[in-house]
């Protein structure tokens, strides 16, 4: 009777036995299984790590970036001002004034008469207007009367006024119609120096 007794007690505990190894076995997979998921964790830890820093320059304020992509496609860059240049100015020189045309060549014959205190001052005149064209018929002195500046005269209505005006301006001579001493004298220009001939 004692054989079946000691193997009725051992059979409990070889069950309990089994249920402490069938215990360990399912805590070792447990451990196993947690081991691997954290490898995983690791893992995905990483990648969301490396997804976090490549998305840190998204989150990084556009103000800190060259506004390059979608906002510059967004925002055309200004065209640059096309100004048309204003058409050349054309200056064309003025003409330059036609020169007036030559005096008529001297047509009135000219006496000159000395009434000053100057030897050969009559002949010195005469001289003057022949170089300038005049046609000199006489020279000769007038003692008849004093003449207070040298003098061109002519016959008034006549062709001789507008030649006493030019051998007047032209030699700085006083230009007057003829006076009562020398009205009938022959036609022609009568010119009186005195002692300011040629300082005028």
């Amino acid at each position: 009777m004692t054989a079946p007794d000691a193997a009725g007690r051992a059979r409990p505990l070889r069950i309990a036995g089994l249920a402490l190894l069938g215990l360990a076995v399912g805590a070792l997979l447990v451990a196993l299984v947690t081991l691997s998921g954290q490898d995983g964790d690791g893992g995905g830890d990483g990648a969301a790590g490396a997804t976090s820093t490549s998305a840190t320059p998204a989150d990084t304020p556009a103000t800190d970036t060259p506004a390059t992509g979608t906002d510059a496609a967004a925002t055309p860059a200004p065209a640059p001002a096309t100004t048309t240049p204003p058409p050349p100015v054309i200056t064309t020189a003025a003409p330059s004034p036609a020169p007036p045309p030559p005096p008529p060549p001297p047509s009135a014959p000219v006496r000159v008469f000395n009434n000053s205190t100057i030897d050969g001052l009559a002949a010195q005149a005469a001289d003057d207007f022949r170089r300038d064209g005049w046609q000199v018929t006489a020279v000769d002195n007038y003692p008849n009367a004093r003449i207070p500046t040298s003098t061109v005269y002519f016959r008034p209505g006549t062709p001789e006024e507008a030649a006493a005006q030019r051998l007047g301006t032209r030699f700085n001579l006083r230009v007057e119609p003829r006076f009562e001493g020398i009205a009938g004298a022959s036609p022609g220009l009568i010119v009186i120096v005195t002692n300011d001939y040629g300082s005028k």
